[in-house]
């Protein structure tokens, strides 16, 4: 249940259109902050990728021992000069695939395992702070990969395992900020601005890492860390140094812009709010619908992601690793995709005739049923390379309506632990995100068919629409009873009388300790 207009203490809804009339009119302190994790978000995703396109010139692929890849022939034999992928460079490591698998997954584990205490240490003491210096460790670390692949591939994987950690607080802290930043009816397009840099980050690092790969300094793909590294370590001085932690501590902002910010987030998501009502958020439908929904997303994402181009490969003898821009077509429909939609969002929720939790349902059914229905069209498209690439891009790019859907409801329904909230739900989404590529792989071993494949998407649409539909049913855009500020007075008086009982009783019972003894 959310809390009632009547009972929640905020001002009138004619004071509210008084407000919005009073609006800073241009770009304000709120909207240099979000640009700044916008960029600190396509930072975090270039440190992210970066490896997976570094480490093709990294390995002295001629010396491995090759293992033909199982292909179907259904769509024709396999043509090799059309499938055989050009090798202009060789490395110097000799690194068997399983090995490289190692080394390309040690980030995502100490990105995972950071997730949930950093959400619960920036709700105690800030967030800003903890993403400034863990993505100044990320971007340290990266200046570093060249240095510990030569002294070997177990420092390699350490390096990259600390980059993870220092990643850890990307997601939540960033949440954790436009929690204090963002009035709810911008929610939409400055959240998705924020997490699109994931996309446009993506977008920037393939290409580019390939070119610096190919003809970079340093040898090729050393300058790929070097020069990514360095960008970001300046982003983090400069989030550091000019970023604030809220409105309430930023010396440059305006006074109508902070009246105006304030004024519409009641009950501020600062440092110093109560105690994080554990029981209740564990209890809450609308925080279970968003867990759903992300990781319903995840599992379905990494499908059309990784899988549907080794079925392009596998099935269609078509690699879209041939084409640089193919490459990045889905995420930069995503993108583009993301921004439309979240102004769309925005303009549904300020029309005023959608509330919180209609705009929510209605953005991220487009962003959750639109790729599942792109996985069943995907897994009946017959021999058409081109159709396939057509459903990967459209399919991705409605995807990016996520942003305007879950992945912002979690400010609505309690920003004061919002990113609290999203380091769980980001957490176990991620978790669920490793299952598709081991069921994909346990469906095709051997066999990739295209029966067998048409297994896999149509459990991965499947997955987005129960989980999509599990949000529909439980999901909310109300702040929940349990981040009420009204209360927070009578909560505190409560835990004070409770301690102050406890006390009462031990100073009554001197014996109590004796006899325990």
């Amino acid at each position: 249940m959310g809390l009632k207009p009547e009972d929640d203490k905020r001002p009138s809804k004619l004071a509210i259109m008084d407000d919005i009339s009073d609006t800073p009119r241009g770009l304000g302190t709120r909207h240099w902050v979000t640009f700044m994790l916008f960029l600190g978000m396509a930072n975090a995703y270039i440190m992210r990728t970066n490896m997976s396109v570094a480490i093709v010139a990294m390995v002295n692929h001629t010396a491995l021992p090759v293992d033909k890849e199982a292909m179907d022939t259904e769509c024709g034999n396999v043509d090799s000069n059309s499938t055989k992928e050009a090798l202009t460079q060789d490395g110097s490591f000799v690194w068997t695939s399983t090995l490289q698998g190692y080394i390309l997954s040690s980030f995502f584990y100490g990105y995972v395992i950071t997730q949930i205490p950093f959400g619960i240490l920036s709700k105690r003491y800030g967030a800003r702070l903890f993403l400034g210096v863990g993505m100044l460790i990320n971007s340290v670390f990266g200046l570093l990969v060249p240095m510990a692949a030569e002294a070997g591939y177990e420092w390699l994987i350490l390096v990259r395992f600390i980059q993870g950690l220092g990643e850890g607080p990307i997601v939540p802290c960033s949440h954790a900020m436009l929690a204090k930043w963002i009035p709810p009816n911008e929610r939409s397009r400055m959240g998705a601005a924020v997490y699109a840099g994931a996309q446009f980050g993506t977008v920037i690092s393939m290409p580019l890492s390939g070119l610096l790969s190919a003809y970079g300094f340093a040898g090729g793909w050393p300058s790929i860390f070097y020069v990514f590294g360095v960008i970001g370590t300046i982003w983090c001085i400069a989030f550091l140094f000019f970023v604030s932690e809220d409105p309430e501590h930023c010396p440059s902002i305006k006074e109508t812009e902070k009246k105006y910010i304030l004024s519409s987030l009641w009950g501020a998501a600062g440092s110093s709010s109560p105690p994080i009502p554990w029981s209740k958020i564990l209890f809450s439908m609308p925080f279970w619908a968003i867990m759903l929904a992300h990781m319903g997303q995840n599992y379905g994402y990494e499908t059309l992601m990784t899988e549907l181009p080794t079925f392009m490969r596998q099935v269609l003898h078509f690699s879209i690793k041939d084409n640089g821009f193919v490459s990045a077509l889905p995420y930069l429909c995503m993108w583009l995709f993301s921004m439309f939609i979240s102004v769309v969002a925005d303009w549904m929720l300020s029309s005023g005739r959608f509330n919180h939790t209609q705009v929510r349902k209605i953005i991220n059914s487009i962003g959750e049923y639109g790729p599942a229905i792109g996985l069943f069209i995907a897994a009946n498209t017959g021999c058409d390379p081109a159709a396939t690439v057509a459903i990967l891009a459209v399919g991705v790019g409605l995807n990016g309506g996520i942003y305007s859907g879950f992945k912002v409801n979690h400010l609505d329904i309690s920003p004061r632990f919002a990113g609290i909230l999203m380091a769980f739900t980001n957490c176990l989404a991620n978790l669920t995100g490793l299952l598709a590529p081991i069921v994909a792989g346990y469906i095709i071993e051997g066999k990739p068919t295209q029966a067998q494949w048409r297994i896999v998407f149509y459990i991965a649409g499947g997955v987005y629409i129960f989980c999509a539909t599990f949000y529909n049913l439980f999901g909310s855009g109300r702040r929940q009873e349990w981040d009420n500020p009204a209360e927070d007075e009578a909560i505190a008086k409560k835990a004070a009388a409770k301690k102050a009982n406890k006390l009462e009783r031990k100073a009554n019972n001197p014996n109590t300790a004796e006899t325990a003894q």
